[in-house]
């Protein structure tokens, strides 16, 4: 009677919910398995992409730009003043790869989602598993970028440089939630050109990234102002070049921490709601 008793409760625990945050390190094997059998195809766009980068827009087009501390925001050169800007693209950047086919494909190609949510996993534990992989994946990119940055003197000091490291998963924390948040709660992937066209691009091209936003006439400089990747250009830069306003440092830390917060909420209810439809 003892024994039956004692089985009835191993099986109880062994379907009983576990924590977010344990469920989510049940994960780690599953995600470092996929990582390990698919890192080849990130390669170029992880690492040899932000070179070409740097020497494409720093180096080349810098030469013929005047470095004038007064209308780059500080900068000594051009070098100086776009490679923050590329840094923070490049956080958000990869996170548009992250979380718009492949989330599609955890619910609708291959179903892993369902099978994860089989087991005692939670929808919470199953969407922090994947974005802590994709801030693996921002910092491993971002990583590299800097590195690659740091040989041609445009960092002002190391302590700004870590410091700004760590933007770079504030800033790819704060597009990832909401975008997976939609990707989840879409029955296909035909949106998806519309975000990366409508969305990805103006934003990399348009918040302060490759040129200072007030060469945009007023209406667009607001608008850009108002974007989560202009907050993550301007801390970044400040950061790097040593040049701190510490009430806009607040700022742009409360805006991209709440972008981030309500996204998780929302990421957590549209996934919910798409596995039981």
């Amino acid at each position: 009677m003892a024994l039956d008793q004692r089985a009835d409760d191993q099986r109880a625990g062994s379907t009983a919910p576990t924590s977010t945050i344990a469920g989510a390190a049940r994960l780690f094997d599953y995600w470092a398995i996929a990582y390990r059998r698919t890192w080849k195809g990130s390669a170029i766009s992880s690492f040899v992409t932000p070179l070409l980068y740097v020497l494409a827009m720093g180096v080349l087009l810098g030469g013929f730009i005047k470095g004038d501390p007064t209308r780059l925001e500080g900068a000594t050169s051009y070098l100086a003043f776009v490679a923050p800007g590329m840094v923070a693209a490049q956080a958000m950047t990869t996170v548009f790869g992250e979380v718009t086919y492949p989330v599609m494909g955890m619910i609708k190609w291959h179903k892993a989602y369902f099978g994860m949510t089989a087991t005692p996993l939670s929808v919470p534990a199953v969407v922090l598993a994947h974005l802590g992989f994709v801030l693996f994946r921002v910092g491993t990119t971002c990583a590299v970028f800097l590195l690659v940055m740091a040989p041609f003197g445009v960092f002002a000091s190391v302590t700004g440089v870590v410091a700004a490291f760590f933007v770079q998963l504030l800033i790819g924390l704060a597009f990832a939630t909401p975008i997976y948040a939609f990707s989840a709660g879409l029955k296909d992937e035909s949106a998806f050109s519309l975000v990366f066209r409508l969305g990805m691009m103006p934003l990399f091209l348009f918040s302060g990234a490759f040129f200072p936003i007030t060469n945009l006439d007023p209406w667009m400089a607001a608008l850009a102002r108002a974007t989560p990747l202009w907050h993550g250009v301007d801390l970044t830069r400040m950061l790097t070049l040593d040049r701190l306003d510490w009430s806009m440092v607040a700022v742009h830390v409360a805006y991209l921490a709440v972008l981030a917060l309500a996204g998780w909420f929302w990421a957590v209810r549209r996934l919910s709601r798409r596995m039981i439809s």
